[in-house]
């Protein structure tokens, strides 16, 4: 694996490890932005461990927490990072376990690496996209991350069972949605099940056979998406921009993603 992929992982572990210090605390420091989502002191420790691992590797960083460049100075960055420090802030409040953190890198355009990391559950997942390959495994709190260890598995999506099963958002299950799952049902003729999930996670569901299909048609940013769409384009799957009917493109004018749908239906 190459130096600088460890050291987004290595990046994505220490920042979850101070979010999950924070975790078990009284207070999370709660206030919300401007668009009204909230916002905790876990948010902003995380991001500062984060960058302090990327930072050195000369790679610009656009982050949730970091002050955002207009695209003039942005638009001609061959490279980047793209990160959340802490995906799922309601589902951290609600102390659900889950909140992910995830990192991915950027070439024209495109994700070639991203790493989740679920720190509630000390779960790992990583992809390689020139590789073709993405794996999960739990490591522990004593632990430095050991990219060879057999810990860590292959995950690969799986063959459409009896029953369709579409991510749902805890938060977002929006008309359109369920509008799109009605066609699911009419075109293959199978019942639904809807599997829901918070934050980033979702992907990895459909990434590693636990889903079929994840439709997303409420509001997104790039760094939601990322490191999500990294993992699951090395498996072979696609994330799909519903108005361009191609794959996601990242470091745009406009950082907010248009509708998208990722599905292993062929």
């Amino acid at each position: 694996m190459e130096k600088i992929y460890k050291t987004a992982i290595k990046a994505a572990i220490k920042g979850g490890r101070k979010i999950m210090e924070i975790y078990e605390q009284e207070d999370f420091q709660v206030e919300n932005k401007e668009d009204d989502s909230p916002l905790t002191i876990a948010d902003k420790k995380a991001n500062d461990i984060i960058n302090e691992h990327l930072v050195p590797t000369g790679i610009p960083i656009i982050s949730e927490e970091n002050k955002q460049l207009d695209f003039s100075e942005r638009k001609n960055w061959n490279e980047c990072w793209i990160v959340d420090p802490l995906d799922g802030t309601k589902e951290f409040i609600k102390k659900n376990g889950e909140f992910t953190v995830n990192i991915a890198l950027i070439k024209e355009n495109q994700p070639v690496f991203g790493v989740i990391y679920v720190p509630a559950k000390n779960e790992l997942y990583f992809g390689d996209v020139l590789e073709k390959k993405s794996l999960k495994g739990t490591i522990s709190n004593d632990e430095d991350f050991d990219p060879d260890s057999s810990k860590f598995k292959e995950i690969r999506p799986s063959k459409i069972g009896e029953k369709l099963k579409v991510v749902g958002s805890r938060s977002h299950m929006n008309q359109d949605t369920l509008d799109y799952i009605d066609e699911l049902k009419n075109k293959y003729n199978k019942e639904v099940e809807i599997v829901s999930k918070g934050s980033s996670l979702k992907f990895c569901l459909v990434a590693e056979g636990e889903a079929d299909v994840y439709p997303r048609f409420a509001p997104t940013m790039e760094w939601d998406t990322a490191a999500g769409q990294a993992i699951c384009e090395a498996v072979g799957l696609k994330v799909i921009d519903i108005n361009t009917d191609s794959p996601m493109k990242y470091n745009r004018g406009n950082l907010l993603n248009n509708y998208f749908l990722v599905s292993n239906l062929g």
